[in-house]
């Protein structure tokens, strides 16, 4: 080992002893590591962030010094809040030195902030925040449905509060529940509640899961380090942006948390959400029963009423006997006058009759008749040989024409009746009983000339007759004496 002062090289004496780095680092890491086993500290976090691995890494500070942070995955999942740049916090842990970059550093088991107000303050200055983007404007909360069909529910599925949301919902009014399962505090349950939020508003309407009408965030009471998931901004951010209108039921009555600001309505209980959720059907029965009275007895009222109009109407109105009264007694009197007028009329025409009469004069129309008559004789003789003569040259051209046409007419007449007679022939042949004698059969005739068609009534006979094609043969059905016998 040497130490260059200048131009001057100054051996150290050979009694001290040669370490390597690596000794000298380890030396040093056992010797902090020992006197600083487990440490206690208090600070204000600075640079504190995440890594890909789950470890967290950053620095704790005061006003005069730093000390580098590590926070392995493990303790890390388990923090009830979110560490931020500028919180103070109390942390438990071991110091020792990372000998790759010659530090010393403190392995962090366990964080908590440095009292409540610490926190508090964290939580308010990002509520300013949120506010001052217009996360929390009442103008952008939406309306809660009235009777929502399916109602969505982002809470853990192990605890008491998925049972007393659903049974409140089972005595008010049973609708179709969907439970979303997170996490609702320590390390990733903010992202799940996050993402169970804005699950629900991508699940698409009409699908074969059905989208909520009505979305719950509901958690248990804690302390305000257990309720810290509902105070982490991605949270406020998804309900804000939620699509579906959100019920925040977060805690006991008495907790608030910045969830309550962004959603459309705060129940102060996860039961005093369902209770909002939905009305009470026997209520609405109830309701539903009374307007139904308060319907059929306004009916009855309007039915009376206007019954009651009707009659005072009808009461001012003329009674029918008395319009059909006068008219009966119009048409009597017109009845009488008919007559009379009528008379009246006859006597008009009459006299107009005979005035007219007297004014005509016999022998005027006498000469009249004489001219008329004298015209229709000249008419007559002038009409008669000019009619002679076109009927006279018309019977004569009928009378060559009606010569030339009866040979014709005759002939065709007798060619049409020949092949009619020829048809008739020959369906008479075909028809005619005596084709089928040709053919070996018979017709057997009694005495009498008639058909004899069964044996039975052949018996009776005493004699038949059998006609064949070519002639007939009698037939005695009984004995024939001989000839020359005595009876």
């Amino acid at each position: 080992m040497a130490t260059v002062y200048g131009s001057r090289v100054n051996e150290i004496p050979d009694n001290t002893p040669e370490y390597s780095v690596s000794e000298i680092a380890g030396a040093l890491k056992r010797t902090v590591e020992t006197a600083f086993g487990q440490v206690r500290v208090r600070g204000e976090l600075s640079g504190f962030r995440r890594q890909s691995s789950g470890h967290w890494y950053g620095s704790l500070k005061d006003e005069r010094a730093l000390i580098d942070l590590a926070m392995w995955r493990g303790p890390a999942a388990n923090l009830s809040f979110r560490p931020e740049d500028g919180l103070e916090v109390i942390v438990t842990g071991k110091l020792t030195t990372y000998p790759g970059r010659s530090k010393y550093q403190l392995i962090v088991e366990s964080m908590e902030p440095a009292g409540v107000g610490a926190l508090l303050a964290q939580i308010e200055a990002r509520r300013l925040k949120l506010q001052a983007e217009g996360l929390f404007d009442p103008a952008r909360k939406k309306q809660l449905p009235w009777l929502p069909g399916t109602i969505g529910v982002v809470t853990s599925p192990t605890g008491a509060v998925i049972r007393d949301i659903l049974h409140r919902l089972a005595d008010r009014f049973p609708r179709r529940v969907l439970v979303w399962p997170v996490a609702v505090q320590g390390e990733g349950s903010a992202a799940q509640v996050a993402n169970a939020i804005a699950g629900f508003n991508a699940i698409p309407a009409g699908g074969p899961i059905p989208r909520p009408d009505l979305i719950i965030v509901a958690r248990g009471g804690g302390s305000i380090e257990d309720l810290a998931a509902f105070n982490e901004e991605n949270v406020v951010r998804a309900a804000a942006a939620s699509q579906i209108p959100l019920i925040s039921a977060v805690g006991h009555e008495t907790d608030t948390t910045l969830i309550d600001y962004a959603s459309d309505w705060r129940a102060p209980t996860p039961t005093a959400a369902a209770e909002r959720a939905v009305p009470v059907r026997a209520e609405l029965a109830a309701s539903i029963a009374m307007m139904a009275g308060r319907l059929d007895a306004g009916v009855v009222r309007g039915w009376k009423q206007r019954r009651e109009r009707s009659v005072g109407l009808a009461r001012r109105l003329p009674q029918p006997r008395n319009l059909i009264g006068l008219v009966a007694q119009r048409i009597d009197d017109l009845a009488e006058r008919l007559p009379n007028a009528l008379n009246a009329r006859a006597a008009q025409v009459a006299l107009r009759l005979n005035n007219a009469g007297t004014r005509l004069r016999p022998a005027l129309l006498t000469a009249r008749l004489e001219r008329s008559s004298e015209r229709l004789a000249g008419a007559s003789a002038r009409l008669a040989p000019a009619l002679a003569r076109p009927l006279n040259a018309d019977a004569q051209k009928l009378t060559c024409i009606g010569a030339g046409l009866r040979p014709f007419l005759i002939e065709s007449r007798l060619g049409t009746a020949s092949a009619r007679l020829a048809q008739a022939t020959r369906m008479l042949d075909s028809l005619s009983p005596l084709a089928v004698l040709a053919r070996g059969y018979a017709i057997v005739t009694g005495p009498d000339g008639h058909v004899v068609a069964s044996a039975s009534a052949a018996a009776a006979k005493p004699s038949l007759t059998i006609r064949f094609a070519d002639g007939e043969t009698p037939v005695f059905t009984q004995p024939v004496p001989p000839q020359g016998s005595l009876f």
